[in-house]
């Protein structure tokens, strides 16, 4: 086996348990329950994890080289359980947010960036295709944790759980580490690119606003797709929903990550928020749980063509020297969106009992991201 197929075994094996963290849902409830919390706070805790994973990609770049891969791999899977373990025995809704928040999503943005970074390395001239297979990896594992969730969940709670959680990164981390290791792969730093240009302020902050609002609603129905499902009744159904949208966001990374190449950029940056807010105004009017689920499995697909589609895009609007730089900087969106857009959609819950004020927000934000990205194109 060639050295670029085991790195991205390791790397696929590592993205999957880490992406379980977009499975957060199925956890509103039974956290509710356990601290007496509202679902404000609780989802307090998947926006934490979100602003930790993505400040973890923006600087980890800065400690990719100090190790080698294998022992990185190692010490971040480690820290990772450590942070899964930490929220398990928590006494209170705070240390869970320093555990899972925290320590979980800031080694998880570690592993993820640093996995799509030496597996584009290890497979030069297929750097797409090793991305998006880790991407795709990254996707699954947030497809498959909700019904191992689930069965934890009514097995012993919310403990088991997280336990459970802790166990499969250090198991899964390790293998990841190992086959690295036997890989003999290293890790090459890049060098700056800061005098490269860019697009002007005005540009990037549309580009930024752009990318902000197309993926706050997104984040939101993720971020609560359990809480969607139960609140109209579908109790014994509440995990099938982040299931399905993890699928569907899948398909839409993959989907999108072709068509970008052979289509304007205009036209998926503009349509796909677009889809996704008809989908949310769908949501809002109709109780059928099997209608719900097909709004939610277009909300994903969606969602998944955006973060799919925006580094490519910029890549292509940008070129190659500065597309990396001027994602970074519109990526801080992605971290912004996270940290508001879970807590605000469980504030709204709050309110008002019922979701249909954050599923409409939601489409507010998607079809603003629409019309921001046309001005963005208009301008330019």
């Amino acid at each position: 086996m060639s050295r670029g197929v085991l790195v991205l075994v390791a790397t696929s094996v590592l993205a999957a348990v880490l992406g379980s963290v977009h499975a957060f849902s199925v956890f509103l409830a039974p956290l509710e329950a356990v601290f007496d919390a509202s679902r404000a706070l609780v989802s307090l805790t998947y926006s934490l994890a979100l602003v930790a994973l993505t400040v973890a990609v923006l600087l980890g770049h800065r400690f990719y080289a100090r190790w080698r891969p294998g022992a990185f791999v190692a010490l971040i899977s480690l820290i990772a359980a450590m942070g899964a373990l930490v929220a398990a025995f928590a006494p209170s809704l705070s240390i869970v947010w320093i555990g899972y928040g925290i320590l979980f999503g800031g080694a998880n943005g570690l592993g993820y960036g640093f996995g799509l970074q030496i597996a584009a390395q290890a497979n030069r001239g297929r750097e797409g295709l090793a991305m998006g297979i880790v991407t795709a990896a990254y996707a699954a594992g947030a497809a498959i944790s909700p019904p191992l969730y689930a069965s934890a969940l009514s097995w012993g709670g919310y403990q088991p759980a997280m336990i459970g959680l802790s166990v499969a990164l250090i198991i899964m981390g390790g293998v990841s580490a190992v086959i690295l290791s036997a890989s003999g792969v290293r890790y090459q730093a890049q060098p700056s690119q800061t005098s490269a240009s860019g697009p002007n302020t005005s540009a990037l902050v549309l580009l930024w606003l752009g990318y902000g609002s197309g993926v706050a609603g997104g984040l939101m129905v993720i971020g609560h797709a359990a809480g969607i499902v139960s609140a109209v009744g579908a109790i014994g159904a509440n995990w099938v929903a982040p299931a399905i949208i993890a699928i569907c966001n899948l398909a839409g990374s993959l989907i999108a990550g072709r068509l970008i190449d052979r289509l304007p950029p205009t036209r998926l940056l503009v349509g796909l928020p677009l889809i996704s807010a008809a989908s949310l105004f769908l949501i809002t009017s109709t109780a059928k749980t099997s209608m719900i689920m097909v709004g939610l499995g277009v909300v994903g697909f969606a969602y998944g063509g955006v973060i799919a589609a925006y580094p490519a895009a910029i890549s292509k609007l940008f070129g190659l020297l500065s597309g990396p730089r001027v994602y970074g900087l519109v990526f801080t969106a992605w971290g912004t969106a996270g940290l508001a857009a879970p807590w605000f959609a469980g504030f709204l819950y709050d309110l008002s009992g019922t979701y249909g004020m954050a599923l409409t927000t939601a489409a507010a934000l998607s079809a603003a991201s629409s019309l921001t990205i046309a001005l963005f194109f208009l301008r330019s």
